[in-house]
């Protein structure tokens, strides 16, 4: 159970990561309820994994009230953790993402500031069904002394820019 908790974690970190490498981060505003984007999509995406978690236990009743525990503990979860994943964070990650995929290389990155690091390492690199080149990566992601890994795709677009499709 505990490496579900984990993938779904990631999956957190990598919804983040993917706004911002497809530069769909705005910094403030933007979001819900007062909370900027980063904040919006750490709740959003936390309560999603915890509904998922908590859809595993229980049964009839007991299985919508876990569910709904495991939603609001998830948008919890996740808008702390985008708190202390600051849009300086995401600037530096996404663009080691993007040196990394174009580059087929490892990158790491940190913000002396916030205390935050990656490294982004591709991990393979194949022909898509529709002949684009794909690279799929790993990226290591370590959030006040929290390692989580999230996994990525991008593909390579016909203007020779990479475009996250996963």
């Amino acid at each position: 159970m505990l490496t579900f908790t984990k993938r779904l974690r990631a999956t957190t970190i990598a919804v983040a990561a993917a706004l911002s490498l497809a530069a769909c981060q705005t910094g403030n505003g933007g979001g819900i309820g007062g909370m900027n984007t980063t904040e919006t999509v750490g709740t959003l995406g936390g309560a999603v994994a915890g509904g998922l978690l908590g859809s595993r236990f229980g049964g009839g009743a007991g299985k919508l009230a876990t569910t709904a525990i495991g939603t609001l503990l998830g948008a919890y979860a996740g808008q702390q953790l985008a708190r202390q994943f600051g849009p300086a964070d995401q600037s530096r990650a996404s663009d080691a993402e993007e040196r990394a995929v174009a580059n087929n290389q490892t990158i790491t990155w940190n913000n002396p500031q916030s205390g935050n690091s990656g490294t982004i390492q591709p991990v393979r690199t194949y022909q898509g069904n529709d002949g684009q080149t794909c690279r799929d990566y790993n990226h290591t992601v370590v959030i006040d002394g929290r390692t989580e890994v999230a996994r990525g795709t991008a593909c390579r677009q016909p203007d020779g820019s990479w475009r996250l499709v996963s």
